[in-house]
């Protein structure tokens, strides 16, 4: 337990803790190719699973559908995504990345392997390993969508309020 004027010291106050740092240093990073966090993630998700529908992307990222339109928007205006009229319904859109598309992926997966390194360069390599085995089972436990940074529904709700 901590003392009144000690810093937390508790696993879920430092997963949060850097957590956070985490983040924003990933979101500096993907900046410099010109891209968000949610950009970046929808990407992924249409790499993951190109022909997609945008219902699909926003149930599984947990957000009202306008918002992955607004972010489809920006990625179709960069030439990243482009939207197909679906096989089965064309009232639909398909997603699919465009060639641009997947060289950025490519260059973020490269980018992400960096942050990874920087960010857990204290740790040794079977280290790394546990904590990230760690960490995927309270993942798992909490029932988080695997893949699915959970800010995404943080941006929901402040567009709600």
């Amino acid at each position: 337990m901590t003392r009144p004027g000690q810093p937390p010291q508790g696993a879920a106050f430092l997963i949060a803790q850097v957590g956070a740092h985490a983040a924003g240093r990933f979101a500096e990073r993907v900046e410099a190719l010109g891209l968000t966090p949610p950009e970046v993630g929808l990407l992924r998700m249409i790499a993951g699973a190109p022909g997609r529908s945008q219902q699909s992307v926003a149930a599984d990222m947990g957000v009202v559908p306008s918002r992955v339109v607004a972010i489809l928007d920006a990625l179709d205006h960069k030439g990243l995504v482009e939207r197909r009229p679906g096989v089965s319904d064309r009232r639909h859109h398909a997603l699919h990345l465009t060639d641009d598309g997947r060289q950025v992926l490519m260059e973020m997966r490269q980018l992400a392997r960096a942050h990874d390194e920087d960010l857990c360069a204290a740790l040794e390599p079977d280290e790394r390993a546990q904590l990230a085995g760690l960490l995927q089972r309270i993942a798992d436990q909490q029932g988080l969508t695997p893949g699915v940074h959970p800010g995404y529904r943080q941006l929901s709700a402040r567009r709600r309020r």
